[in-house]
């Protein structure tokens, strides 16, 4: 009899430790930890594709997007890593739903305010008011890495509209939370030179480029600057610096392809 109450018992003890291993783990935290884990997957697929889109590797960017939003669907970066992505292949109705989708999603985030209105800027004139108001935007956010980025461009799509004023208090504007910003410097620059002031603006140039690192801006601006002027000397040697120095930049391209003369 004792026997068979210790097999009992042992039996029963058995069936108890069973159902406490298949008591189902807490929905909730189950629920959280998945959202994560896709929050995660999502934030660095989004990552990867900016990479590869800063490599020109678009193939490979829209690839990593389209995990990105299979892990979360939501992804406000994903939608504007895609916007930047369309944009470059022209596919300019894509971008635009891209990039209003990406700033429906996260309103009060500058980097896609900052991209949005760059694509406003480029490809719709007619809505450079709303390219500027993104701009500022992004530029008066506290928590922005980059607000001298997104006064400049703001400054680089006032001047394409020839208001030359306002575009200068852009540039000075990012010169003030950043100095030696050379996209300002060359902002301000091809602000004079647009204006017909070009031995100023040559004058300008060549001190910047004896002061400041070459960029691809910089060294179109000396060949538009040059070919203004008259010197085809000047406008072979800053040729000859562009292709060598950046030969994939979109200003070299340019050149190979007869774009610019």
């Amino acid at each position: 009899m004792k026997k068979n109450l210790s097999i009992f018992f042992i039996l029963m003890h058995f069936a108890w430790l069973g159902g406490c291993v298949q008591q189902p783990i807490d929905d909730g935290m189950s629920a959280q930890a998945n959202s994560e884990r896709a929050f995660q997957s999502a934030k660095i697929h989004t990552e990867l594709a900016a990479e590869y889109f800063h490599r020109g590797q678009l193939d490979v960017a829209l690839e990593e997007v389209s995990e990105a939003l299979k892990a979360q669907s939501n992804y406000a970066l994903a939608y504007n890593v895609l916007g930047l992505s369309n944009m470059t292949l022209n596919e300019n109705s894509k971008a635009l739903d891209n990039f209003e989708r990406a700033i429906r999603m996260a309103p009060k985030n500058p980097e896609i305010h900052n991209n949005y209105g760059w694509f406003l800027c480029q490809r719709f004139s007619q809505r450079m008011d709303q390219a500027i108001d993104h701009f500022i935007t992004a530029a008066r956010d506290p928590l922005y890495s980059t607000p001298e980025m997104s006064y400049t461009n703001a400054g680089i799509c006032e001047i394409k509209r020839q208001k030359y004023n306002e575009g200068q208090v852009f540039f000075q504007k990012a010169l003030s939370i950043q100095p030696n910003y050379s996209p300002a410097l060359i902002g301000l620059i091809d602000a004079d030179f647009q204006r017909g002031n070009i031995i100023d603006a040559q004058s300008k140039l060549i001190l910047f480029l004896q002061n400041n690192a070459p960029t691809p801006e910089g060294l179109m601006l000396a060949i538009k600057i040059e070919q203004a002027m008259g010197n085809q000397l000047a406008v072979d040697s800053y040729i000859f610096q562009l292709q060598k120095h950046f030969p994939e930049s979109k200003e070299a391209v340019a050149i190979r392809e007869g774009k610019i003369r």
